[in-house]
């Protein structure tokens, strides 16, 4: 079992976890959905409006792994700019990608407004800053990009920045639209709307194999067989069944959530706050009036192995606040490091098995896993029920 995160976690706190009764398996599933993270979670979501029989394998408890371990900021910007995803596949394909992704977030939005329980979903803007003058130029050429593709953006240059916060950056573009939620009751939520529908929900169970048979599929766990007739992989960061994911680059990040501030009057409009620098420091603020922050990748796929390696990025993380808001004490709650993937061409990974047409992977590589985990639904859900989804070409598995 691949060991995903560790450290406090902060989302932890703001939940309690509820059981789901084991019903007596049915003889054959529509759908059966390996893995009971965010990706999982929404996967069976959206497939609960179709009407199928549909049940839910996860080896551990829903939303244990890299789900509890997220920050919950939701963007339609991505790690890569739109207007280098345009260099790297055309500006059609760019385009619409983008698109989906916007889509996406207002799916995520009517998504929380049907949750059973409140999931701390809320619309923000983005300020996303040039770390240094040499990042002008680019951050110029992605807002005239989004500008000319419509999505809602201004430029603001340094008197701006200055004017609304008390830190000094060269310029900043400021995306309308997104969002931040709470990642755990979201992942819980969604799981839980789909039971009430008639899901089954499997907690503790190992998918062992994957088979495929004349009609059926049979996922072979230890609590026994199930058939299914379609079988999506959701495992996110954690090995898939059956294949390798050529595309996945592990990571090691890290975040920290601050003890709460009487006065958050100093934070322009509770916006999300994230930078150019790569790797890139990002920031948001919780319900219960926290900064929760995180960065400093690390290239590795081990988690840090000493208290003393850990500590030190969390008090460069701590420092990086200081620096951005000087009068105002940081003082640290949660503390946690986690494994996270991006794919080298820093887009997810959805569609079918090349060999398995009734094998599906939704894997939600990158910074932006959320808002892909709902795309990659919807995609999912429109070529099972064969459908043209424009996003199929460009997240292919063999890309």
């Amino acid at each position: 079992m691949m060991k995903l995160h560790m450290g406090s976690l902060y989302w932890e706190s703001t939940f309690e976890r509820t059981d789901y009764e084991n019903n007596e398996k049915k003889e054959v599933y529509d759908v059966a959905i390996i893995g009971g993270g965010m990706s999982g979670a929404l996967c069976s979501y959206v497939l609960s409006q179709e009407e199928y029989s549909i049940v839910l394998l996860e080896q551990e408890r829903i939303g244990s792994g890299s789900t509890a371990a997220n920050t919950g900021l939701l963007q339609f910007s991505n790690d890569i700019m739109l207007h280098e995803l345009i260099g790297q596949i055309g500006e059609e394909q760019a385009v619409e990608f983008y698109r989906s992704c916007k889509r996406a977030l207002e799916q995520l939005q009517s998504t929380a407004e049907h949750m059973p329980f409140d999931v701390q979903f809320h619309t923000r803007q983005s300020l996303y800053y040039a770390s240094t003058e040499a990042d002008v130029p680019k951050l110029r050429r992605e807002y005239e990009a989004l500008r000319k593709h419509g999505f809602p953006v201004e430029f603001w240059e340094r008197e701006d920045i200055e004017s609304h916060f008390s830190f000094s950056k060269p310029a900043a573009i400021v995306t309308k639209g997104d969002a931040e939620v709470n990642p755990l009751r979201l992942c819980a939520g969604a799981v839980q709307y789909a039971y009430e529908k008639g899901m089954h929900v499997w907690e503790q169970t190992e998918v062992l194999e994957i088979q495929e048979a004349d009609e059926n599929t049979i996922v072979k766990t230890t609590a026994g067989d199930f058939y299914a007739r379609t079988v999506v992989v959701t495992t996110g960061y954690a090995p898939a069944p059956e294949m390798k994911i050529e595309q996945k680059d592990l990571k090691v990040t890290y975040a920290v959530a601050t003890e709460p501030f009487e006065d958050l009057s100093f934070w322009k409009d509770r916006m999300m706050i994230w930078e150019t620098e790569r790797p890139y420091l990002y920031m948001r603020l919780t319900d219960d009036q926290r900064i929760v922050a995180g960065g400093l990748d690390k290239d590795t796929d081990q988690l840090p192995k000493t208290e003393e390696q850990t500590a030190e990025k969390f008090n460069e993380l701590r420092q990086e606040l200081e620096k951005l808001f000087p009068n105002h004490p940081i003082r640290l709650e949660y503390e946690w490091t986690a494994l996270f993937g991006e794919s080298t061409d820093e887009l997810p990974v959805v569609g079918h098995h090349p060999e398995e047409p009734h094998v599906y992977y939704l894997i939600g590589l990158g910074g932006n896993g959320t808002v892909y985990s709902m795309l990659g639904a919807h995609l999912i859900r429109d070529e099972m029920k064969g459908k043209q989804n424009p996003n199929e070409p460009i997240l292919e598995l063999e890309r």
